[in-house]
C-alpha cells in the first residue's frame, strides 16, 4: 500500500496544533467557556492550576498570589488531595528556589530541586518532590505571584514547550488577580 505523502498546508497544520502556546490558549478558551459567567477570582485560578497540570503532565500544580510585601496570600494547588492540603502547616512562602523567579520574574527550572543551594523552606508535610518549572504571574508590571509545575509525568523532564504553556496560562492568571482579586 502506498504511502500518502504530506502536502506542506498538512505539514503546517501539524505543527500548529503542536504548538504550545496554542494549546495551552484553546485549552484556556475551552476551560473558560466552562465557568459559570459570575464566579470568584479563585474558580478562575483553580482552572489555570489545573490546565497547567493536564498540559504540561505535571504531579502537581501551584500558583502562588502574593501582596505588595511579597506575602502569600492566595494559594491554590492541583494534584493535591484536599486531605494532602489541609495537613500542610502553611502554603509554601518562596523563600527557597521560587525566591529567585519572584524577585527577577525569570522562569525557573530545576532537575532536583533538593539540589539546590536554597532548598528550604518548606513547610512540613509539603509532598517530595524532584524536578520543578516556575513562571511568574505579573500584575501590574510587578511580580505577584508564580505559577510552578512539579515532577513531570513520563520519560522527559521539563522543557521549553511546558515553560511556554505556563507563561501562556500565568498571564491569565495575572489579569484575573489584576481585575478581580485586588
Amino acid at each position: 500500500m502506498p504511502r500518502k505523502i504530506a502536502t506542506e498546508s498538512e505539514i503546517l497544520e501539524r505543527k500548529i496544533k503542536r504548538d504550545p502556546e496554542r494549546r495551552a490558549l484553546a485549552a484556556l478558551h475551552k476551560g473558560i467557556k466552562g465557568l459559570p459567567a459570575k464566579r470568584q477570582p479563585h474558580v478562575s485560578l483553580q482552572l489555570v492550576a489545573d490546565l497547567s497540570k493536564k498540559l504540561t503532565r505535571a504531579t502537581y500544580v501551584a500558583l502562588s498570589i502574593t501582596d505588595t510585601h511579597d506575602r502569600v496570600e492566595g494559594f491554590i494547588t492541583s494534584g493535591l488531595s484536599n486531605s494532602e492540603l489541609a495537613r500542610l502547616s502553611t502554603p509554601p512562602q518562596g523563600h527557597g528556589p521560587l525566591g529567585s523567579l519572584r524577585l527577577d520574574g525569570r522562569p525557573v527550572h530545576f532537575e532536583n530541586v533538593q539540589n539546590h543551594a536554597k532548598a528550604f523552606g518548606f513547610p512540613s508535610n509539603h509532598p517530595e518532590m524532584t524536578a520543578m518549572i516556575g513562571v511568574a504571574i505579573w500584575v501590574s508590571g510587578s511580580v505577584r505571584g508564580a505559577l510552578y509545575a512539579t515532577d513531570r509525568k513520563g520519560r522527559r523532564g521539563f522543557n521549553l514547550d511546558d515553560e511556554m504553556i505556563l507563561s501562556v496560562l500565568a498571564s491569565h492568571a495575572g489579569r484575573v488577580i489584576e481585575t478581580e482579586w485586588y
